[in-house]
């Protein structure tokens, strides 16, 4: 099973990527594919939509976290204008 999560980057500041990722590796473990990052310091968020749009239509579960942030950058409005 895929998940969307993050993948801590930077030593001293939390930043984080947004990885796809199988569920039996471990946080900093080998990703499938980077589709976004994360900023919670500077609160900067890119998000790659087609590549995210394509793990969710397969199955990919985000986690609570990444969750939020599509939430609110309003991605699962553009999921639902692809899905009709």
């Amino acid at each position: 099973m895929v998940k969307l999560r993050l993948k801590r980057c930077g030593r001293k500041q939390a930043i984080y990527r947004i990885v796809a990722i199988d569920v039996r590796s471990r946080r900093e473990g080998r990703d499938l594919q980077k589709v976004g990052f994360y900023d919670p310091i500077q609160n900067q968020t890119y998000l790659n939509v087609p590549a995210i749009l394509y793990f969710l239509e397969n199955g990919a579960q985000p986690t609570v976290t990444v969750h939020e942030i599509l939430r609110k950058a309003e991605l699962f409005k553009f999921k639902e204008v692809s899905s009709s």
